[in-house]
This record gives C-alpha cells, structure tokens and sequence, in this order.
C-alpha cells in the first residue's frame, strides 16, 4: 500500500524537526529559579510548559508516564475538561455496576473480577505535582489543570489559549482531546424534556447520575447493541433484578454485538443479554422520542412504540477535533479524528494520540481506533516519541468486552462482520470466564499494554486429544476463535472466553494467509468450526456453515505451538 506524504515523513525530516524543538524552555525569572518569597503568589497556571497534553484522559496518562520515564526530570503539563484527575473509563460499564459497596458512587473503588479491590483512578493526588509549583519543582512533575479546555491553538508560537483567557506556551504537545458520545438525530430534534431524561454515557459523572436513575425509575432503555450498550444493559439488568427495574435495550442489528461479531455469535450473546433479565428488542429504529404524560414514549419506524422513564443513548463516539481550526491541524475526512503519520505527529512538534489520532498503521492502512489499549500504547508511544524516539506505530491494540464476570472476549485487528469469518469452538470450563482470567493473571483491566508480561509468562501443558463429540444446544460456543478474512488474509481475530493469549494472536494476526491456515487441519481434533460469509448482504446469498468439522490443532510452525491448546 502506497503511504502518503503525511504518512512517510521521513526519519531525518522527523530528527530535524525534533533539533528544532530543542530550544531552551522560554521560563519568566522567577520559574528559572530566582527566589520569590511567597509561593502563595505564585499563578495558578504556568506560562510555559515544557511538555504540554491537552486532555486529561488514558492517553494523555500514558504519554505523561512515558515521558518522565524516558526524562525523568521533565515537567509536563496536563489540562483537562474533566474535573476529576486521570481515570480509567472500563470500570464504568463493567466492574463498578458490580460492587456491593453501596458507597461506590463516591469512593470509586471496586473489586477486580480475581477478588482484588482498585480506585478507578491511575494515581492518587499525591502523585501529581500542584500546577502553580511545576516550574519550581528540582526533579519536574505532573500537574493537571482540572476543568480546564483549551479553547484556541498558535501552532506558529507554539501557545494555546484557555477558556479563561489563559496563555500558555510549549516546547511540545500532545492532543488528547478523546471524543464525545453521539446521539440519535430523533433524539436530538425532540424537546428539552425529553433531553432531561437522556444519559450520553461518558465520564463519572454519567455513572453516577445513572447509578442514581436506576434506584428510582420503574424503566430505563439502553438505545445501541455494541459494547457500551450490551456491557450497560448486562450490568443493569443483572444489578436490578431484585429491585423490579425493567431494562430495555433496542439496537437497528439483528443482535447484540452485529457489527462485530459474526450472526451465529451475535444470537448467542442476545441469548445471553436476555437471560441477565434485559428486554433485547433487535430490528428496532428509532423515528422519534417525546414525552407522553409522565413517560417517555419512542417510536419506532417499523410502527412499535415503547414506553420508558429515562434513556441512555450508547451509539458511538465523536472525536473532538475543535482545535483542528485554530491550529490549522487536517481531519480525516473518512474516519474522523486530527491526522498523523506512523509516529502519531501532526506537525513537528506536535502529536496526537487515542480517540482523537487517525493515524497510519503500517500493516493496515489509516485507522482509527477507540479502544483503552490503543490510548495506553499510542500515548505511551507518543510520549517516547515526543522525548526524541522517532518510533511508528507498530502496535496492533486489543480490546475486551465482558458481559459480566461470566463472558467475556479479547479482540485485535480488524473484526468487522461484515468480513467472512472461520469460528473454532470448544466446551468451556468454569477456568473460562472473566473472573477466572483475572484470578490467574492478577490483573483486572486486560489490556496487553498493562498485562503483556503476565500472559507471556503463561505455560500451556501439552493435552491430550479428548474423544470427539458433538456440541449440544447452548454449548457450541462456550469457549473458541474467530477468525476475521480479508482478501484470503486473517487481519482480526476474537479470543472467545479465552484470555491471556492475545501475545499469541497477535503473532498469528500478520496477514496469514487463511488457506495457509486451511492446510494445516485435519479430520482427527475435538474441535467445532463454523464458516460464515458477509453478514450485509442479501439473505439469498448469505453463506452460513454449522458444519460440525473436527478439525486438528494448527501447526505449531505457524501458531508456535500454543494457539488453539487451550481449546
């Protein structure tokens, strides 16, 4: 694939770039340490930062820890919109819906699927250095200005305005403005009534709010089958059962989960959703919302109507490109999100990572990815990248998405269902579940930037091949891989029930050639396999294979022996 000029900035352009950013920090008299005798005085923002992040998210986290580890006495600067300091989003539709703590909304802090107990937050407060002391600070720091937006960017003077009128100047910079939750047209036209009842589930103060609706309304609807909207309804239907609360979840897809996972998988896990006490209403396109007495009542353009208390709309993310204007910065016109090269760099220095980054990924092309490992590992690189690395991005991020302590699946690469699909299936063990990952591993929030050490440490034990039988009903899918096909190539794969081998699916996950692949299995393993053609196109020529194919394990010179042995 042909890279464009954005895309292959060339190494000596980059190095060049980065001796031009290398001038002495442009400090007042008193921040280059002159005495002042009253530190009180001090402003409480800095006029200069050396290293400065706009966005207070996982990816700006990540880039702040990358660069003090590669520079330990740099002062790097984060402002951020959000009032709270850096946090992780996943609890928030997984684990936090689960604590019997009835304080959680305030402390925060939740029991891991192993039993472990955590804060939502990366660091304590006494972590970071106070912004007004990050200039005086012997060793640097990391400060956050909290409820702070960056409303306006100089590329040319390297200064950035605040909301407050605020200037401050840097040596280097990082956006990481994320993206905001989208809303459904119909709901947008409706009225302010109707906007007063509706959740766009983001930050903790939607979790809260929401943790709060779910004690006193009679019914909540969750508009949006993807991850957040199966994850929420999961957790709310299993959380309030005992309280009569009725939810409701209505997505356009034929299930949960249809864009991603292939249509067999995708019934099985609506199958899931409903037995966790969900009313799952497939098919279902809004037309419009308005309030009806004291309900909300929603239409839907197939004649249905519903009838509700209060609506959360999970049907994706908008990145936050205002800057783009002032700075002079390019959008993607096809995947949204500031435009960068391989090594997240919009301008000299100037870099962008997580939501916000489109950037180009040297195996598949120009992406933009969503997730929490990608934030971790594009911040984590675009800090290494800002203190002098000059690294691509050749990382392929994994995400995860559990439906409870009992299901759950890792994924990388492209997993589209609209791709054809090769399924492996096997019976799952109690060993197979979130919860059980988690106790062996040590580590709740299973992203392989965070965890890639235990799960390479992990020894699979030769097995012995099991008499083969046939699956029963409700068992086909306990525990396998799917394979994601593009052109004869596997460009994604999901890890169904299986955890901590997403270092092996990423060495399997490099345009491996699937007939490659459909040579090495024979007629002799205990394993179910499933071929499904493209879910989107007309049901007469739709492919769906329930063969009931024992395969044999793959050769260990292509899967290195570990792959599919956990099956």
């Amino acid at each position: 694939m042909a890279m464009k000029s954005q895309d292959m900035k060339s190494t000596s352009e980059v190095g060049a770039a980065s001796q031009a950013t290398k001038a002495e920090p442009r400090l007042t008299t008193a921040e280059q340490g002159a005495p002042e005798t009253d530190p009180s005085a001090r402003p409480e923002c800095p006029s200069h930062a050396p290293f400065l992040l706009i966005g207070g998210g996982t990816a700006a986290f990540a880039a702040a820890r990358s660069i003090r580890a590669r520079d330990p006495g740099a002062r790097v600067l984060i402002i951020s919109e959000d009032p709270d300091l850096p946090y992780m989003r996943p609890p928030l539709s997984k684990e936090l819906w689960f604590s019997e703590d009835p304080n959680v909304t305030e402390t925060l802090r939740f029991k891991q699927w192993n039993g472990k107990e955590r804060s939502i937050y990366f660091q304590p407060p006494s972590f970071y250095v106070p912004a007004r002391d990050l200039p005086y600070t012997e060793n640097g720091g990391v400060a956050v200005l909290s409820g702070k937006k960056v409303v306006h960017m100089d590329v040319r003077g390297s200064v950035v305005k605040l909301d407050d009128g605020t200037q401050i100047s840097y040596d280097k910079c990082l956006i990481a403005t994320g993206g905001s939750p989208r809303n459904l047209p119909a709901i947008e036209r409706a009225g302010k009534d109707v906007h007063q009842r509706l959740t766009l589930f983001r930050k903790i103060e939607d979790f809260r709010a929401l943790e709060k609706i779910s004690r006193e309304v009679k019914s909540i609807t969750i508009i949006g089958g993807g991850f957040l909207g199966s994850e929420l309804a999961c957790a709310l239907g299993r959380k309030v059962q005992a309280r009569g609360l009725e939810v409701i979840q209505m997505f356009p897809e034929n299930g949960n989960m249809g864009k991603v996972l292939p249509e067999y998988l995708s019934n099985w896990t609506t199958d899931k959703v409903k037995r966790e006490g969900v009313n799952v209403m497939p098919n279902a396109v809004v037309k419009s919302v308005c309030v009806c007495g004291n309900r909300l009542v929603i239409k839907l353009k197939d004649g249905r109507k519903v009838e509700t208390d209060h609506i959360v709309a999970a049907v994706g993310l908008e990145p936050n490109v205002e800057l783009a204007k002032s700075a002079g910065l390019e959008v993607d016109s096809d995947f949204g999100g500031f435009r960068v090269n391989a090594e997240l760099q919009a301008r000299s220095n100037i870099w962008v990572a997580g939501d916000a980054a489109c950037f180009y990924d040297i195996k598949l092309g120009r992406r933009r990815v969503e997730h929490h490992d990608h934030a971790v590992v594009s911040g984590r690189l675009a800090g290494e990248n800002m203190t002098g690395a000059a690294k691509p991005y050749w990382h392929q991020s994994m995400f995860w998405s559990d439906l409870g302590p009992d299901v759950g699946y890792e994924a990388i690469g492209l997993v589209d269902s609209s791709l054809p699909t090769v399924g492996v299936f096997a019976k799952a063990t109690a060993k197979d579940t979130p919860k059980s990952a988690t106790e062996q591993s040590g580590t709740g929030i299973r992203s392989e930037s965070e965890t890639e050490a235990e799960a390479s440490e992990i020894t699979i034990s030769a097995s012995s091949p099991s008499t083969p039988q046939v699956p029963k009903q409700g068992e086909d899918y306990g525990k396998g891989v799917i394979f994601y096909i593009r052109d004869k190539v596997v460009v994604g794969i999901v890890l169904w029930n299986i955890f901590n081998r997403m270092p092996i699916a990423r060495k399997v996950r490099c345009f491996l050639s699937i007939d490659e692949w459909l040579a090495h299995l024979s007629s002799s393993s205990v394993m179910y396999a499933a071929y499904v053609g493209s879910n989107r196109t007309s049901q007469s020529s739709r492919i769906h294979f329930h063969r009931k194919l024992w395969l044999s394990t793959l050769d260990s010179s292509i899967f290195t022996g570990d792959f599919l042995s956990c099956l």
